[in-house]
């Protein structure tokens, strides 16, 4: 086969699917004769890297032990030629067939300042892998271990695997052909030599063209098998080939291009099999499920499990005459065909089967276009909208690229270090003493008493309690919806609770600090009390929203995913760069909750039920955050707002059946889901549809903190994420136009369809016109201009 070795190695692993490398742990053999320092450093290293060690100190004993290990590292003494000599040794494994794919290191002695430093050519001509020179520093061998795990000994794993995978090809019953890029044919399996009765000497070298073509094919096939092939789309249907005898031979045929070094197209994989009646009859399976929509539902049902009992038998029967090819061959196809008729396939999947059904026998323009139906299905941004170049809308571009993508994933020297430890052991004294309910100053209990009205002032409440909002509020909202009851914990739990929640969010911050908590908390509640939410969810759904508002960003540090991810924070490597900041926020609410059961407000509930609040909680948490928003909205609206206008359309019965219907739809496990995501996502960036005057305050607040990341991300030379926010250049009213216009209306034109928020949508309506106007005048504060 002509493949290149290195071009196999590169990016084998991603081709290898979930075949498993490596076998835990490494094995390594030390051959040194005498223990000394650099022997109990590698002794120790390996210690450390959890790798499994045996020493040898005679070069017999080193060949043994190796052939009895197999051990994935050798390291040789070559500083003592006296003992023994290092390239023998290593001549002596090298010449074993166990050592192909063994690293071995040669431990050489430093060479004097004074001195020429030796070749490294006799070492590798001995059959070394490479050279250490002799440091008996613990640190310095573990980290020659580490690199040699994540280079050579990788490596080596994946050629190993690479054979294994030829070896299964070799002994594949389905024909296998390999071509390069340039369509030369590199590799046949014996499989493929006896479908075309080619032997593979005649066929390796050649170009595709060159072999003779059935002149059955349709006169676009060609054309459409390259088209889609050349875009590297994987391509399958029905193909007639022509056999070295001359006849042709239907077969079902699957060409996949493999992307390699530099990200082009490298070869091509075809796979064969004949288009027997077989497989025919997956077709025709096909067509009948299809026509289940004629029976019941029990009826069909009672036909799928009928068929299947009937295939076992006959797959039982086929099987004890296994000596029997054809046999062999029709109960592959036998159980291709139940597989296709299975009732657990996935809805998007039975989608792209249909679509894939129809290219077979469409028009190449139809194809074509299908093609690009089936790459938006693949793809995992279904509910994104496609964004206009960045020219058009840069506000818009930057905020999405900002708010719904985790960075560029690239991990730079700079690390992001939070401004305290979210874990940090806090005394009572640094809490404050709780106070109950009834014991709430004066001041703060009047505006309190205003909660329950959508225009309630947060910032007011932040400046009477020294931006200790979060506390108060939420001492008078879950009173109000019965928390302490519901968890069956006392109100001191409960207020204790919710001041090391809210000492742990970052007053620093400009926004997303524990007034904004509050404000998110208070939005929570107004939208639980709406008629059709609260019909719509029980008590545990809506303690999990109040206490999810509560903590969703707890321990915020003012910057964005993108930002931590870039800045390869130590959140953003635990979490994987996957919604680093809502996974952090949810994990570390129950740690700060469940360390200390003086705010232990779960310590009481049942097991069960707590499993249950809390996967809900994190949910809501999740949701919030920004790269699957569209999701959320479109599944709301889909699921739950035009299923339950329908019924408002259509029907003509009484109001009580049509409250039924609607009724049936909210209260599903799966729509309250949704509701709660929506709710939350709502209650999260609810700043646009307050009253002016705290919109404008909240459009400052953000903006001075996306300010701050920019200014950040220049002095530490990190990609700017946002670059239009810039304090001396951004237009704060386009970037609220953007926002609104991009995330905020269709969101709460949905919520408001559901849950009836007029009031929320003639605040929406003054605050965009208020952004709108001081763009017209080309103002880029956030007030206009006194007049002169």
């Amino acid at each position: 086969m002509l493949l290149q070795g290195s071009e196999m190695v590169s990016g084998a692993e991603d081709r290898l699917g979930p075949m498993r490398l490596s076998h835990e742990p490494i094995q390594v053999l030390l051959v040194f004769a005498k223990e000394d320092s650099q022997s109990d450093a590698f002794w120790w290293a390996c210690e450390r890297a959890a790798f499994r060690c045996n020493i040898a100190r005679t070069p017999e004993s080193a060949l043994e032990c190796f052939l009895d290990k197999h051990h994935e590292i050798v390291i040789i003494d070559g500083r003592h030629p006296r003992y023994f000599e290092a390239e023998a040794i290593c001549r002596m494994i090298r010449a074993t067939k166990l050592s192909e794919h063994t690293v071995i290191l040669a431990v050489m002695p430093q060479t004097p300042s004074d001195q020429e430093e030796p070749s490294v050519l006799p070492l590798l001509s001995a059959g070394f892998s490479r050279r250490y020179l002799e440091n008996s520093s613990v640190s310095a061998c573990y980290n020659e271990l580490i690199q040699l795990e994540h280079g050579e000994v990788r490596a080596q794993f994946k050629l190993r695997a690479c054979n294994a995978v030829f070896t299964a090809l070799e002994q594949c019953q389905e024909a296998v052909e390999i071509s390069s890029e340039d369509h030369v044919i590199q590799y046949v399996n014996p499989a493929f030599e006896k479908m075309m009765g080619y032997h593979r000497g005649e066929l390796i070298g050649k170009e595709l063209t060159e072999l003779p073509r059935s002149d059955k094919n349709s006169a676009d096939l060609l054309d459409t098998i390259n088209t889609c092939i050349k875009k590297g789309k994987e391509w399958q249907g029905i193909y007639f080939s022509r056999r070295k005898s001359g006849d042709s031979i239907q077969q079902y045929v699957k060409i996949t291009p493999v992307v390699g070094q530099g990200g082009k197209i490298r070869h091509f994989v075809s796979i064969k099999r004949p288009y027997s009646d077989n497989h025919r009859q997956v077709h025709k399976l096909s067509k009948e499920e299809k026509c289940c929509g004629e029976h019941s539902q029990s009826e069909c049902n009672s036909l799928r499990h009928k068929d299947r009992r009937k295939e076992s038998v006959d797959v039982r029967s086929i099987s004890s005459h296994s000596s029997d090819a054809p046999s062999l061959q029709n109960r592959r196809y036998s159980s291709m065909a139940r597989i296709h008729s299975m009732t657990i396939e996935a809805p998007i999947t039975k989608v792209i089967n249909i679509i894939n059904a129809a290219q077979e026998s469409s028009p190449v323009t139809v194809a074509e276009a299908l093609d690009r139906v089936l790459e938006i299905l693949r793809t995992t941004e279904l509910y994104s909208p496609q964004l206009a170049s960045k020219e058009d809308d840069p506000h818009t571009n930057d905020l999405v690229g900002g708010l719904m993508s985790d960075g560029l994933r690239r991990l730079s020297g700079n690390e992001y270090i939070f401004s305290k430890s979210a874990l940090q052991n806090m005394s009572q004294s640094q809490l404050g003493v709780p106070v109950p309910l009834n014991d709430i100053p004066p001041s703060i209990a009047e505006l309190l008493n205003e909660e329950e009205q959508w225009e309630f002032n947060i910032l007011e409440l932040e400046a009477a309690t020294h931006k200790r909002p979060l506390s108060y509020l939420g001492l008078k909202i879950f009173s109000a919806f019965g928390v302490c009851e519901f968890l069956n914990c006392s109100e001191s739990t409960l207020r204790l609770w919710l001041q090391v929640i809210e000492t742990n969010y970052h007053s620093s911050n400009s926004y997303h600090n524990s007034t904004h908590a509050a404000d998110v908390l208070h939005a929570t509640a107004y939208f639980l009390r709406k008629e059709r939410v609260k019909a719509s969810l029980d008590q545990l759904d809506e303690v999990a929203a109040l206490l999810a508002a509560t903590v969703h960003d707890v321990d915020h540090p003012g910057r964005t995913n993108s930002f931590l991810c870039n800045a390869g924070s130590e959140l953003a490597i635990l979490y994987n760069d996957t919604a680093v900041l809502e996974s952090h926020h949810a994990a570390l609410a129950f740690q700060l909750t469940v360390r200390d059961s003086k705010c232990n407000i779960f310590k009481n509930m049942e097991r069960t039920q707590f499993r249950t609040l809390r996967q809900a909680i994190i949910d809501m948490v999740l949701a919030t955050e920004m790269t699957r928003h569209f999701e959320h909205v479109n599944k709301f609206v889909n699921s739950i707002n035009k299923p339950m206008s329908a019924i408002e359309e259509t029907s003509s019965n009484s109001e009580g059946s049509d409250c039924e219907g609607q009724a049936s739809i909210r209260n599903s496990p799966e729509n309250r889901l949704l509701i709660k995501r929506m709710l939350i996502k709502c209650a999260d960036v609810a700043n646009p549809c307050r009253p002016l005057e705290l919109c404008i305050e909240w459009a400052g607040r953000i903006s001075e903190e996306y300010f701050a990341q920019t200014d950040e991300e220049k002095r530490q030379g990190l990609p700017v994420v946002m670059p239009v926010f810039d304090r001396n250049t951004c237009s704060i009213p386009k970037s609220q136009i953007s926002f609104i216009d991009y995330f905020i209306t269709d969101m709460f034109d949905a919520w408001d369809a559901f849950a009836s928020l007029p009031g929320l949508m003639e605040h929406l309506a003054e605050n965009y016109k208020y952004w709108k106007n001081l763009d017209e005048m080309k103002c880029k504060s956030l007030r206009p201009p006194p007049p002169p």
